[in-house]
């Protein structure tokens, strides 16, 4: 259900926007450009020619319904928080405590400022995804949209967010690429048995050695049979499919040769 548009617990939760002019911020938002967030700050867009168009809003609205429509008294992390658009929606649906962490400065300068314009009080630190563990604590609601790919060691990350920080709900998205359908695969396969890997519906994750969209950062695509099967594998059962791209998840108990498997990766906090 979409929440209502005036919420009293996100009101309370609220600080006065930030007293700037529109003028004050259009200078703010091209200082800390580029964004790849289009937000509306006070009427003023921080991306408004984003080639996938109103993005991240036009994304969201394929499966807000699907999250919580009342996050009172919840705790929510976004993980590879950007510009901070999710973080700030999840503060509108009246999360008591917001984290956003990304690795990236730029983006976190990005966040902090949205979130001062729209008068959000949201926590923001430098950690990347395979840091979680130096966070301490577990939230009600965890935010990973759009990190999965960019990753070296994608499953690592699930993992690590699924032994540290995700306490119940996952909110998941990833690009995908190749077939949209799902095998139903066996719990063993014959050494000699080689047709399944060549169907277009088993789980399948893509490796780019090079570039893909012109970003260097994208290591991965999986299909769709490949983002059910690694949530599956990192203890999260798929409660809804709101979106192609989006799932949202219960934690469930991994299975014992997995959780076995689960290491811990912390380092040194970055300034």
């Amino acid at each position: 259900m979409t929440p209502p548009a005036t919420n009293a617990a996100a009101r309370r939760d609220q600080h006065p926007p930030a007293a700037l002019s529109r003028d004050e911020i259009r200078a703010r938002v091209a200082a800390l450009g580029p964004w790849f967030h289009n937000l509306d700050l006070a009427g003023v867009q921080t991306a408004p020619d984003h080639f996938l168009g109103d993005y991240p809003a036009v994304k969201w609205r394929g499966f807000r319904d699907a999250v919580p429509a009342d996050l009172t008294g919840k705790s929510v992390l976004d993980i590879g928080c950007n510009g901070g658009f999710y973080a700030i929606e999840m503060k509108r649906r009246g999360a008591a405590r917001v984290l956003g962490i990304d690795a990236d400065p730029d983006y976190l300068a990005q966040a902090r400022f949205a979130a001062e314009v729209v008068g959000a009080d949201i926590e923001f630190r430098r950690l990347s995804v395979y840091e979680v563990g130096r966070i301490g604590e577990t939230f009600d609601v965890v935010l990973f949209m759009g990190v999965l790919y960019h990753l070296r060691h994608p499953l690592l990350a699930l993992d690590l967010i699924r032994a540290h920080v995700a306490r119940d709900l996952l909110v998941f998205q990833s690009m995908q690429r190749g077939s949209a359908d799902v095998a139903e695969t066996a719990e063993d396969y014959d050494f000699w048995q080689t047709e399944p890997f060549d169907r277009p519906d088993f789980p399948r994750l893509h490796f780019v050695e090079k570039r893909y969209a012109g970003d260097p950062t994208n290591w991965w695509v999986p299909n769709r049979a490949c983002v059910e099967a690694m949530l599956r594998s990192a203890g999260f059962a798929i409660a809804a499919h709101p979106e192609p791209e989006v799932y949202v998840c219960r934690c469930t108990e991994p299975d014992p040769a997995v959780a076995a498997e689960r290491p811990t990766v912390t380092m040194p906090e970055q300034p």
